[in-house]
């Protein structure tokens, strides 16, 4: 069994098809062709059900696919690891990052982190905060950048504090509060809200906020695109609380401070169990692109940990 014969299985499993897969490999058809059809007769089962139309996992197939990644995981992760130790960072890295991020610019941070390692393959990866989390348990993500409520930090996962920040009201122009310069919870009682989707980490801020003040609010809107949810705003068919740094900053649109609105905080967070050098060269560049941290004054011996600083979660 050879490397190259697993990676022509997923690629036929990703594409479900052999001319696509095999020039997503690099290789012509009748070369992929044949490496499958001999790893087929060493393992003696079928991998794929074949018709002149199309092309299936069989049952054996995908047993065997879990192992088949898994193991060309491993080999890039020792080939990686060989590298960094004679000086040199290399292989896969995966970025998640929510559709919101706003500590840092991703696209001048991505360029930096090119440029320092042009031998590392990039993949972004767009998800809610919880289903990152749970890719970098499950080791399908690398490293991530979040955005979770105060009170409910990130668990399964080492995190470096990249920013807080606290929600303002969003609202049309023409809603009847948009002169105000401060809003309170209580006040945007009866209004109709879009929202994130309900148990997603960007829904929580808000709920949160709502439940621990005891109002209760309508969600008429839910969304898991901010353009749409600002795209409702801008319509005045509802109201919204939204990250300062996310709000969009518009002639037809208020941004009005909350007294008492929630805050997020952004994380970045990789895994709790050996990160690759990748991983670790990637958390290096984002902290470099981090403004300074103020150096203390005595007078500071009781403040808080600086917001750079690592710090490691434990399961629920």
């Amino acid at each position: 069994m050879e490397l190259h014969q697993l990676r022509y299985v997923l690629a036929v499993a990703e594409t479900q098809n052999f001319t696509r897969a095999a020039e997503q490999c690099y290789v012509v058809q009748s070369a992929l062709s044949h490496q499958i059809k001999h790893l087929e007769n060493e393992l003696g089962v079928k991998l794929f059900a074949r018709t002149s139309r199309r092309v299936e996992l069989t049952e054996a197939g995908r047993a065997f696919l879990p192992g088949a990644r898994a193991c060309l995981e491993a080999a890039e992760r020792a080939a990686a690891d060989a590298a960094a130790a004679d000086g040199r960072i290399r292989g896969r890295l995966t970025i998640g990052v929510i559709p919101t991020v706003g500590a840092i610019h991703m696209p001048s941070v991505l360029r930096d982190f090119h440029l320092a390692y042009p031998e590392v393959r990039i993949t972004l990866h767009e998800a809610s905060s919880d289903t990152l989390i749970a890719a970098i348990d499950d080791g399908k993500v690398d490293v991530a950048l979040l955005g979770l409520p105060e009170s409910d930090p990130a668990r399964r996962v080492r995190t470096r504090e990249l920013a807080r920040d606290r929600h303002v009201a969003v609202m049309s122009t023409a809603h009847r509060l948009a002169d105000r310069t401060s809003l309170h919870l209580s006040e945007l009682m009866g209004e109709t809200f879009a929202d994130f989707p309900a148990g997603s980490p960007g829904r929580a801020q808000t709920d949160l906020a709502f439940e621990n003040a005891r109002l209760q609010r309508t969600v008429a809107f839910e969304a898991a695109d901010p353009a749409l949810v600002v795209g409702l705003i801008e319509q005045n068919l509802a109201i919204a609380l939204l990250p300062s740094v996310v709000a969009p900053v518009r002639s037809d649109l208020a941004r009005i401070p909350l007294v008492d609105g929630p805050t997020r905080i952004e994380y970045l967070a990789w895994s709790l169990f050996n990160p690759s050098p990748a991983a670790a060269a990637f958390i290096e560049v984002v902290a470099a692109a981090m403004p300074p941290t103020p150096t203390p004054t005595p007078d500071d011996a009781q403040a808080e940990e600086s917001p750079l600083s690592v710090s490691s979660s434990r399961s629920r």
